[in-house]
């Protein structure tokens, strides 16, 4: 697991918020994917840390939240 700070090339990445967001704001956060890394970042804070993980990492952790 790494935490990055936000560059250039992060503000490029195409992020995607939860589709369980509302508009009035909240507890959210926002995932941009590219082929080797998966990106994670607070919607409040977009010019703050990034969270990047491996692919199979982000799929285990899916996974988990998923369950009952």
């Amino acid at each position: 697991m790494n935490i990055e700070v936000v560059t250039d090339s992060a503000a490029q990445l195409a992020w995607f918020k939860s589709s369980y967001s509302g508009a009035e704001g909240g507890d959210c956060i926002e995932v941009a994917a590219t082929p080797r890394t998966i990106h994670v970042r607070d919607s409040k804070d977009r010019e703050g840390p990034i969270l990047s993980v491996a692919p199979a990492g982000w799929a285990a952790f899916v996974g988990f939240a998923a369950q009952d």
